[in-house]
């Protein structure tokens, strides 16, 4: 049969599946686009100016007590990185929505994208570190990018084509330009994924200036140096942490979605506020050349549940925070000073307020430099962060610092305590149990059950264990190295057949029996027993 016999030409047409599931690509393709372009000026502006950082730190600022912890309870160190994927997860629905919404509605889909563009300006500039208007070009940028290609693809699915019979007469309009949205289709996916690309070797490319810096550095010997580590600090049981946490495996728990690279040669540390005298600023070789300490201290998170991860043992090296105080003329509370409050802020915009008195009481507070022997790894705060022994991070670790201002409790509630945390926080006395393992199956005969205890600051004076209602026996205790770090413990138990609980706790130098009644963390830390059951074959 001849063409012309076969009568006009029909042009194709979409189904409306066929129509939603194209929308729905474009819809994906202008959300990619923007998050890349939105990466690429980021990288040109500031890493924590990125649309989806921002979001989700406003996030993490928003969101309840109680949900943080549950998070960091079930997520653990990686609950930063849930938080990111989710928040990819709802913006990818999200997009696939406004491409769906734009083949019917254009102009609605790309003002869907704009809005979210927008929410993340918004989110950008109104964290506690914004540096005003710039932190907004990333996701407004990218969002108007994002718009202009959603309406443009959308425009390819609907815009009808002309076209012709086998006369040559205009036929029926209503094809789509399957041409011009593969090629714009195709196009736009290639130029984000380059786009993208760039702005991740971008941010790289800065943050290698911020690791040059850290290589560059060479501690100074320590002139106070720590005492040598009892040789029975250490025990030979096998699954009890170590005595010194190394610090790769460091619990790290903090609201940083993107870890500061901070250029050495370029930080700064202020001084100043209620009662300084003399305002002092530092530069970290000023640090450097000044008198340092060195100490073995046991840090803890209060988001640690009763047997927790969260608490880890190193050797810090820095300069003692007091004598940078009293230089300042600074002088506790004690001894008639005005402030009773140091609040700190690191560059993320972080503040941690922590009381004068304790920093001033003696104990090692420092600005710590270094960490198991090396200078501080970035994600716990290179170059310089708070260290303060005997109090729960949240009122004195402040990572990245750049910035020490006193003040009263009264006049100033930290990131933490405005969030429903107390305002002052010792750490509580506290053991947990790391070996056997939660639901082992250990063999009968001589079981050895071990772990750690912490009560900093006052010291841990005895280790008891019970086995299921039994009797409270007195564990073997490892060697103090001093009252600021954890104690290993140990206790050979003879196992009979069947299920047993085993529970642990602590008695402190001051002659405090760790409690027994429970407690969450917030607002002040966890507080209970705790126990493991195990069942003996």
């Amino acid at each position: 049969m001849s063409e012309e016999q076969q009568g006009p030409r029909t042009p194709s047409r979409l189904s409306r599946p066929a129509l939603g599931a194209l929308g729905a690509l474009s819809g994906l393709l202008a959300g990619f686009a923007s998050l890349a372009l939105a990466e690429l000026v980021a990288a040109a502006v500031r890493p924590q100016s990125s649309p989806v950082v921002a979001v989700g730190s406003a996030s993490i600022d928003r969101t309840p007590a109680a949900v943080k912890d549950w998070a960091i309870r079930n997520f653990g160190t990686d609950d930063k990185l849930v938080l990111q994927l989710g928040i990819l997860a709802v913006l990818t629905l999200l997009a696939l929505a406004l491409g769906a919404l734009a083949v019917r509605r254009r102009a609605a889909g790309a003002a869907g994208i704009l809005l979210f563009g927008v929410i993340g300006a918004a989110a950008a500039l109104t964290r506690p570190d914004s540096r005003g208007f710039t932190d907004a070009l990333p996701s407004l940028t990218g969002a108007v990018a994002g718009a202009a290609l959603l309406y443009f693809l959308a425009g390819r699915l609907t815009t009808p084509v002309p076209t012709a019979d086998a006369d040559g007469a205009p036929a029926e309009p209503g094809a789509w330009d399957r041409r011009g949205f593969v090629i714009a289709a195709t196009s736009a996916a290639a130029a984000s994924a380059v786009v993208g690309g760039a702005g991740r070797s971008l941010t790289s490319s800065r943050a290698g200036d911020a690791a040059a810096s850290r290589k560059q550095v060479v501690l100074p010997r320590p002139g106070s140096p720590a005492e040598p580590v009892p040789a029975r600090a250490a025990l030979r049981v096998d699954g009890v942490s170590p005595y010194l946490t190394p610090s790769k495996n460091f619990y790290r728990v903090d609201t940083a979605l993107v870890v500061p690279k901070v250029d050495a040669m370029a930080w700064r540390l202020r001084i100043h506020g209620k009662g300084v005298t003399r305002p002092l600023t530092l530069s970290f070789d000023d640090l450097l050349r000044r008198n340092l300490i060195e100490r073995n201290i046991t840090l803890t998170c209060v988001s640690n549940e009763v047997g927790g991860p969260y608490a880890g043992n190193a050797r810090w090296v820095g300069v003692r925070l007091a004598d940078l105080l009293a230089e300042c003329g600074v002088q506790a509370p004690s001894r008639g000073g005005p402030a009773d409050q140091l609040v700190a802020r690191s560059v993320d915009g972080m503040t941690i307020g922590t009381p004068v008195e304790d920093v001033m009481d003696g104990r090692d507070a420092m600005l710590a430099v270094g960490m198991n022997g090396e200078p501080l790894p970035f994600e716990h705060g290179f170059p310089v962060r708070m260290v303060v022994p005997g109090l729960y991070g949240y009122v004195s670790a402040c990572k990245w610092i750049q910035d020490i201002e006193l003040t009263t409790f009264d006049s100033y509630d930290p990131y933490w305590v405005k969030r429903g945390w107390a305002r002052k926080a010792p750490i509580k006395t506290q053991s947990r149990i790391d070996t056997p393992k939660p639901f082992a199956r250990p063999k009968t005969g001589t079981v050895m059950v071990a772990g750690v205890a912490w009560a900093q600051h006052r010291g841990i004076d005895k280790v008891e264990i019970r086995v299921d209602d039994g009797p409270w026996q007195e564990a073997h205790l490892a060697a103090e190295d001093s009252r600021d770090t954890w104690r290993q413990w140990s206790f050979p138990w003879r196992a009979d057949k069947g299920s047993h609980t085993l529970t642990v706790r602590a008695t402190d130098r001051t002659g405090s029996v760790q409690t027994e009644k429970r407690a969450r963390t917030v607002p002040d830390g966890a507080s209970g027993w705790h126990s493991v059951v195990v069942t003996v074959e």
